[in-house]
């Protein structure tokens, strides 16, 4: 029978003094200052403490708490003024569990989210005053979509990407704008300058509006010939590496668990430091190289 997984902290919040709650380091100066924490600063002030700090109570103290997720948090709280923070109880005096491995909001999902808010009843102006941006922000954001195809949409719907990037993105034709998600995507560059290379790149005939494409100066029309058969070459190149880059990476990680069984045999290792010295220190640094972390994750810390 499968076992259930335990809840990690009590399910009811509480409400804790701050005086109460004892922080377990110390928020840098460089955070305090940070246009994130101005964010998150003027989102509490908006619209109050979204997500509970989580607090573990100490044994020997009575009533005292200590934080260990939400120091960010804390430190906001205590510069507005509040007296009481909304609170979840751990049930285990660790934080590794609590916003460690987190990914940003993807800009896709950002859309919906500004679009939902604005259904709800929910201004432009105030979603701003909550973000800690600007209103043409938020109507760039509400706008991200337009002119962008669905499939487009759906490979770029995990990713974070500036706007900006989408404007370039609106001059190509839907099946140019698939190609160029799917590029973006295999490279992991989501950047507003490789899109326009890739728009350079782009024939006129897969432009929307080809007459308005930008010509960069130093570029002649046979050198951006050239350029838009070695993009579309490097796509199909791209494409390829992609789809047998998860077998091969599997192949290379069990190969590697091979050899790193080797180099832990006491006789092997004796043996090649005797005989193969120069092959023992390739191999020792092939395995310190390589390991099951060789795809790096899409995730990325955010402060909290």
């Amino acid at each position: 029978m499968t076992e259930k997984i335990a809840i990690g902290f009590e399910r009811q919040r509480i409400e804790i003094p701050l005086e109460k709650i004892q922080p377990t380091k110390v928020v840098p100066k460089t955070v305090t200052k940070s246009k994130k924490f101005e964010q998150i600063e003027m989102s509490v002030k908006e619209v109050g403490l979204v997500e509970p700090l989580i607090v573990f109570l100490q044994k020997g103290r009575q009533a005292n708490y200590a934080l260990l997720d939400g120091h960010v948090r804390l430190q906001i709280l205590k510069n507005i003024g509040a007296e009481h923070a909304p609170c979840l109880l751990a049930k285990e005096d660790e934080t590794f569990t609590y916003n460690k491995r987190i990914s940003r909001l993807a800009s896709v999902q950002e859309h919906y989210m500004i679009l939902n808010a604005i259904k709800n009843g929910a201004s432009q102006e105030r979603i701003a005053t909550a973000l800690g941006v600007n209103v043409q922000s938020i109507s760039t954001k509400r706008n991200l979509l337009n002119g962008i195809c669905k499939e487009a949409t759906e490979a770029l719907k995990d990713r974070h990407f500036p706007t900006g990037t989408i404007a370039v993105m609106r001059k190509m034709k839907p099946v140019r704008q698939v190609e160029m998600a799917e590029l973006m995507v295999a490279a992991n560059n989501f950047s507003i300058s490789y899109a326009r290379a890739l728009l350079l790149a782009t024939s006129d005939g897969q432009l929307k509006e080809p007459k308005k494409k930008r010509e960069f100066q130093g570029i002649s029309p046979a050198e951006r010939v050239r350029m838009e058969q070695e993009m579309e070459r490097l796509n199909r190149d791209m494409k390829a590496v992609q789809d047998d880059y998860g077998s091969n990476v599997l192949r290379m990680v069990v190969a590697n668990g091979y050899v790193v069984g080797l180099l832990n045999n006491e006789h092997v290792a004796k043996y090649l430091a005797r005989y193969h010295e120069e092959l023992l220190t390739q191999l020792q640094a092939l395995a310190n190289s390589i390991s099951t972390d060789t795809v790096p994750p899409s995730l990325t810390a955010d402060i909290s």
